[in-house]
């Protein structure tokens, strides 16, 4: 029997494509490490990359598709409370497990985790496969993004800075410089280069993995020079990825359940469900690159650690959203058609009664 094509084979694993890439790019990191000069020009690249990551996303941004979210403003702002101020409340009473679960290493990149905003791509895909209310999961994710770019930095300032986490007025001077202005460079000039990327959008969506591989090497690279990766225990990965399993537990149900108390509707519960308790490894991992520099690959783990727990979870509550909702379909439907029967009969009745 001929075997299947690796491809293949792969894409059957419970494991995002893109999760192995990074792994991959962690593991080179750790036999490779850029070092001297090296070290110094990976560096240069990673900056760059950063600032054409955020560059094509306010290129993308359509200003108008924004404005016009807005009428779903209760949607919206559900789901940035949940992004921006239950997540980092969370966040913060995580630091009772310190140190006897989280060594305060971990700990500061669970609690920057915290403060990443929500994906766009996977929040809408899994969005629709549950049928749920997609132009939602749309907005709601790229105001999350929007907002991160400004909020993410402010809250790692608050909470952060008192933590040892790294942040200070130099951090928040790479941010603008790094982040904000080429965001704001790429909206400006939006309108001329913005059919151009539509056109691109699959070679782009290279670039911008590239992008994010090469700010993991460095970031992990300097790890491995620094030795910061000897402070951390497979006991304590096991402990980390016990608490993000109970924060996404208490997120998914928060947002569920919080979203029917509120009054939404399924459609908008679901978009809220999932746009409300992911965070976002694309802008994650750049923002970690300035906001710790050379501890950015420590920091960043615990972030990625949730990405690939919150895809494989969320694919199968999308699955079982999407079979619930069938049945109840089926019942809609039939109860339409039994309206339509009854409306028909009566205007059959009542055309008799006219003859």
């Amino acid at each position: 029997m001929r075997r299947p094509p690796l491809p293949k084979l792969l894409s059957r694993l419970p494991v995002d494509g893109y999760i192995l890439a990074l792994v991959g790019t962690v593991a080179l990191a750790a036999l490779l490490p850029a070092r001297g000069p090296a070290a110094t020009a990976a560096e240069g690249a990673s900056t760059g990359a950063v600032a054409l990551l955020f560059f094509l996303y306010g290129a993308r941004l359509s200003t108008r598709e924004a404005m016009d979210g807005l009428r779903h403003w209760r949607l919206h702002l559900t789901v940035l409370a949940c992004t921006f101020v239950v997540f980092p409340v969370l966040g913060l009473a995580a630091r009772g497990l310190v140190p006897q679960i989280l060594p305060p290493t971990l700990y500061t990149g669970l609690l920057f985790l915290c403060l990443v905003p929500s994906t766009v791509q996977s929040s809408i895909a899994f969005t629709s496969i549950a049928r749920g209310n997609v132009a939602a999961a749309i907005c709601a994710g790229s105001f999350s993004s929007l907002v991160g770019i400004v909020v993410t930095p402010l809250l790692a300032g608050l909470v952060l800075h008192g933590g040892g986490g790294g942040f200070s007025a130099g951090s928040l001077v790479s941010i603008v410089c790094q982040l904000l202005l080429p965001f704001l460079a790429g909206q400006l000039l939006r309108r001329w280069v913005g059919n151009w990327l539509i056109r691109h959008k699959k070679a782009l969506g290279y670039v911008d993995r590239g992008s994010i591989l090469l700010v993991v090497y460095t970031a992990f690279s300097a790890g491995m020079v620094q030795g910061i990766w000897h402070q951390v225990s497979a006991l304590r990965l096991l402990c980390l990825l016990g608490v993000e399993a109970v924060l996404l537990a208490v997120m998914l149900s928060a947002t569920w359940y919080g979203s029917k108390k509120l009054g939404f509707h399924r459609a908008d519960r679901i978009a809220i469900t999932f746009a409300g308790s992911k965070k976002s490894l694309a802008a994650g991992l750049p923002m970690a690159s300035v906001l710790f520099g050379a501890q950015a690959g420590l920091a960043a783990l615990p972030l990625m650690v949730f990405h690939q727990m919150q895809l494989m979870v969320c694919a199968v509550l999308a699955k079982r959203f999407a079979a619930s909702a069938a049945p109840e379909a089926a019942v809609a439907g039939a109860a339409a058609g039994s309206a339509a029967v009854t409306e028909a009969a009566g205007d059959v009745v009542a055309s008799g009664e006219r003859r």
